[in-house]
């Protein structure tokens, strides 16, 4: 008896977006290594072939789930940027808790976001989606710097410092080095200290 269908029915033409989400499953519950097109398309109920029809590879679906990543992950950046009634700091702290909250939720996706081999294919479309990322932070700092709210300085290079502070904090808590609530419950004087530095005043 041939195996039944383990996910539900997709719609006519939307096949790409039922193997992506059951790729997404796949990697959150059991790792990258245990994703496959074979056993995506018997989780689909269709034929082996199919997936080829949108993923000619492993290495294709793994590039299509790093762009949707990012682009669910700019959606919130955009939005904590563009958050009105706040000062230059309350803004970075929308958007830091923006970060933290995708990458509390999608830890294995984000790891796969930042992994460097990626097909020459995809490549041009993950790069932009990573300057998207850097991108509204690097808006908000120099906004800021022409409103005297920050030191002057190459807005790009702040904005390094900024991201490298947010994702090593993502990391450290996605690798249980530090507890998840404790973190969110300091992120308003984790940002205080971002911007403020250590010398005393």
């Amino acid at each position: 008896m041939p195996r039944q269908p383990t996910s539900r029915p997709y719609h006519h033409g939307d096949l790409r977006t039922a193997l992506l989400k059951s790729a997404e499953r796949t990697l959150r519950e059991k790792g990258v290594g245990a994703l496959s097109l074979r056993e995506l398309a018997r989780d689909a109920g269709v034929s082996h072939a199919a997936p080829g029809r949108h993923f000619k590879d492993k290495q294709a679906l793994l590039d299509a789930l790093a762009l949707d990543g990012y682009e669910r992950l700019n959606r919130a950046l955009d939005t904590a940027v563009e958050s009105p009634g706040l000062d230059f700091e309350g803004r970075l702290t929308a958007l830091a808790r923006a970060y933290l909250g995708f990458a509390m939720a999608n830890p294995e996706l984000l790891e796969l976001m930042f992994t460097r081999k990626h097909d020459p294919d995809s490549s041009d479309l993950l790069a932009s989606a990573v300057e998207h990322s850097l991108g509204s932070i690097t808006r908000m700092i120099a906004k800021a710097q022409e409103q005297g709210q920050i030191v002057a300085g190459d807005p790009e290079r702040i904005t390094m410092a900024a991201a490298a502070s947010l994702h090593g904090l993502a990391t450290l808590i996605a690798h249980g080095a530090l507890p998840a609530e404790e973190s969110i419950n300091g992120l308003d004087e984790h940002v205080h200290l971002l911007l403020n530095g250590l010398r005393p005043r």
